[in-house]
């Protein structure tokens, strides 16, 4: 096996003057965390302005001992300099950072146990692999034994046991990756932070080594925080996501719990691809989108007021004839518009009702597809299941 391709392990947005109680169960949301349990990293208030822009405003999050954390939002959302504020590369306007039940917020980073990688790897051009991952060991005035021993396991650790004295221009981006992560590594931080480590990679690279790295991540039990756009990362990586959006925190949860119950339109926006229809409540559990009243048991808007009915392609079902007069309850009839193929299948553009102002895209396979003979102009009945029906307030 080419040493590249060894596997690592060798073995809703809240106000400014939103009530305190509201502002701290931003960071007591840690979903699937025991109450009792002490987080390793607490942020507390954190604020950061650049002059008048302002970069975060009001951040409170828990990290907890072993956890891989992803920061997750559009550019310029705050998630970069909060990591960086992390690390003490930027230091806050506001507000407390505080590690291992230490207040380190005015530290600099070298006086802050973390080891960090970077998104363009940063390594030293003129030294080997072996060279760049003992540079902090040597710093650090550790004995030459046990540097040499320590980068031999790291190099073993990341798949690249026998590629040490390959100099950085004589590595592919994942090879050089791995010796990015390998030198974060060799003096056994605290805290590991990814800085869009994986962005640089190609495609295939890119899902090879994020799962690489999460295995690594659970087998040394090293708290991590990672920042990334791609929500394919941050879904299969992450224990915990943070969405932020402009500044602020629009929610914190599991990666199921962000992606199929998401906090506000924002955040069900971004994280995959939701399908929105206009419409007002007509009842505690209905809304009335166009000529059609669908059930909606989740719903929490009040009673007429305008709302946003959300569901994922994924979720809605094409019946037959028969079963949609069966039972007609949330069926929507609707026209195809388009139809763009994905391999595995179809993501089709419906017009529901009749409406050419409104869309609804549905996954349907290939097989599916050849099935129901689809093709543009085609009629279909859609089953939008009331228990994956979300609704927010218009």
């Amino acid at each position: 096996m080419n040493p590249s391709e060894q596997p690592l392990l060798s073995a809703s947005s809240l106000p400014v003057n939103a009530p305190a109680q509201r502002r701290e169960a931003i960071h007591n949301a840690a979903i699937g965390q025991p109450a009792s349990r002490d987080p390793y990293l607490r942020l507390e208030a954190i604020d950061k302005n650049f002059g008048t822009f302002v970069a975060l405003r009001d951040v409170y999050l828990d990290v907890y001992p072993g956890e891989f954390l992803c920061l997750l939002g559009p550019s310029g959302c705050g998630k970069t300099t909060l990591l960086r504020i992390i690390a003490g590369l930027e230091i806050q306007t506001s507000g407390r950072v505080i590690q291992a039940g230490k207040d380190v917020s005015r530290f600099p980073p070298a006086q802050r146990d973390f080891g960090i990688v970077f998104q363009s790897y940063a390594l030293f051009p003129n030294l080997t692999a072996t060279q760049n991952i003992a540079y902090g060991l040597q710093n650090a005035k550790r004995p030459k034994a046990e540097i040499d021993r320590r980068v031999a396991e790291l190099l073993e650790t990341v798949g690249l046991g026998s590629m040490g004295q390959k100099y950085p221009a004589q590595m592919s981006g994942g090879q050089q990756q791995r010796v990015a992560l390998a030198r974060a590594l060799a003096l056994s931080p605290g805290l590991l932070l990814l800085d869009e480590p994986l962005s640089a990679l190609d495609a295939q690279v890119r899902v090879k080594l994020r799962t690489e790295i999460a295995q690594l991540q659970k087998r040394l039990g090293i708290t991590t925080v990672m920042v990334t756009h791609d929500q394919s990362e941050a879904l299969a990586m992450a224990d915990r996501i943070v969405v932020m959006d402009k500044g602020y925190i629009s929610q914190v949860g599991t990666p199921f719990a962000v992606y199929q119950r998401p906090s506000n339109p924002f955040v069900a926006n971004f994280i995959g691809v939701m399908n929105f229809l206009k419409g007002t409540v007509v009842a505690p559990d209905q809304v009335r989108c166009g000529n059609i009243i669908l059930k909606a048991p989740q719903n929490t808007v009040p009673v007429n007021q305008a709302a946003m009915v959300a569901i994922r392609p994924e979720e809605i079902r094409v019946l037959t004839t028969a079963a949609a007069q069966a039972n007609p309850q949330n069926v929507i009839l609707a026209e195809v518009h388009s139809m763009e193929y994905m391999g595995t299948g179809y993501l089709v553009t419906c017009a529901p009702d009749g409406d050419s102002k409104e869309s609804l895209m549905i996954d349907v396979s290939t097989f599916e597809a050849k099935g129901l003979g689809l093709g543009n102009g085609s009629t279909l009945q859609l089953y939008l299941p009331p228990d994956s029906v979300q609704v927010f307030a218009a």
